[in-house]
């Protein structure tokens, strides 16, 4: 395996200069005070066109630096804002006059706006304390999490979902070794990273898993198996954890057949499809309507386009493999 995976070449790809430009046109957004307003309306709807959506993405294409200061400080200002920084899960748990689309967070936002936030240079332990204590708060019995409240009150089975915890599993790394991170890392291993909840409460998932070979860009909360698998091979790399192909040699095996030339190309849009909650003129949030998407979102997310940031986010997970393979970590089983 180790002389299949090195033999992969190695691609260095930049982004094109129409999505610099792109870029550049999101960056302009980010700084105007139409995304401030937006973030002190609701930091997370509507999708794809909030702040909260273009932040993530510039953060998958590498250019975090240049997300603005400014609109960094009003999305935790609205995250500091909101009225519930628990993870309701019984009725009793929301507060009066909450409204339980948008006033708390769920796993796949905290996951993924956690390392933003940090890599933005934002102390998130300071200014939004209620984050840390999530992760082993929610975690359920197998090392998952499901942003479905009623998975909490099943007691006959576990129903986590792969969705719902690899970008809290991505967070966890970032802040460093933990029993936390430790379970969730066994929960991707459990599942081989390519299967679906054996559950009944959850059954939905093994359906869904069928896509998981087909990669997508942007990520924002998705999941695919070169995610799953770069997550699981960083968390070893970086902690020393040893690994088994039993557990992740399908996807290694799909990976180098489907792109034998190193070059990845993106498989399907995670978000086509998707509604979103909009506000209307006279305030209420309503649900039910198109999501609408971005320039920048339409041209890093075209089916069989050759993807930068994938291809980068494969050849680093190879070399990871190497390293773990060289250092005794990456057994047979």
């Amino acid at each position: 395996m180790r002389d299949l995976v090195a033999g992969v070449p190695a691609v260095e790809l930049d982004l094109p200069l129409d999505l610099q430009r792109g870029l550049d046109a999101e960056v302009a957004y980010l700084e105007s005070a139409e995304a401030v307003a937006s973030l002190a309306a609701d930091t997370y709807w509507p999708k794809w066109r909030s702040p909260w959506w273009s932040m993530l993405l510039l953060h998958e294409l590498g250019a975090t630096d240049r997300i603005p200061a400014r609109v960094v400080s009003a999305l935790v200002d609205g995250l500091a804002a909101l009225p519930v920084h628990t993870f309701p899960i019984r009725d009793d748990d929301w507060p009066a006059g909450a409204d339980r689309h948008r006033h708390a967070s769920c796993h796949c936002a905290v996951g993924c706006i956690d390392p933003l936030l940090t890599a933005c240079g934002v102390d998130v332990d300071r200014a939004l304390p209620w984050i840390a204590a999530w992760y082993p708060r929610y975690q359920l019995a197998d090392g998952g999490y499901n942003c479905d409240e009623s998975a909490y009150l099943v007691t006959d089975e576990c129903p986590s979902s792969m969705v719902a915890t690899i970008a809290a599993f991505e967070a966890l790394i970032g802040r460093g070794p933990s029993a936390t991170c430790d379970r969730a890392a066994g929960f991707l291993i459990e599942r081989e990273l390519r299967r679906g909840s054996p559950t009944r409460h959850n059954a939905v998932e093994r359906t869904a898993a069928a896509a998981w070979t087909d990669l997508c860009f942007p990520r924002f909360y998705f999941y695919d198996v070169l995610r799953g698998l770069a997550a699981l091979v960083d968390w070893a790399v970086r902690f020393e954890r040893p690994l088994t192909l039993a557990a992740i040699g399908a996807p290694i095996e799909h990976l180098i057949e489907r792109f034998p030339d190193g070059a990845v190309r993106i498989g399907r849009r995670g978000f086509a499809g998707r509604t979103t909650r909009l506000r209307s003129a006279a305030g209420a949030w309503t649900r039910g309507h198109p999501a609408s998407t971005f320039p920048l979102l339409e041209a890093t997310s075209a089916t069989g386009a050759v993807s930068a940031p994938l291809t980068r986010q494969w050849q680093r997970t190879r070399n990871g493999l190497v390293q773990l393979a060289t250092a005794g970590l990456l057994s047979a089983a």
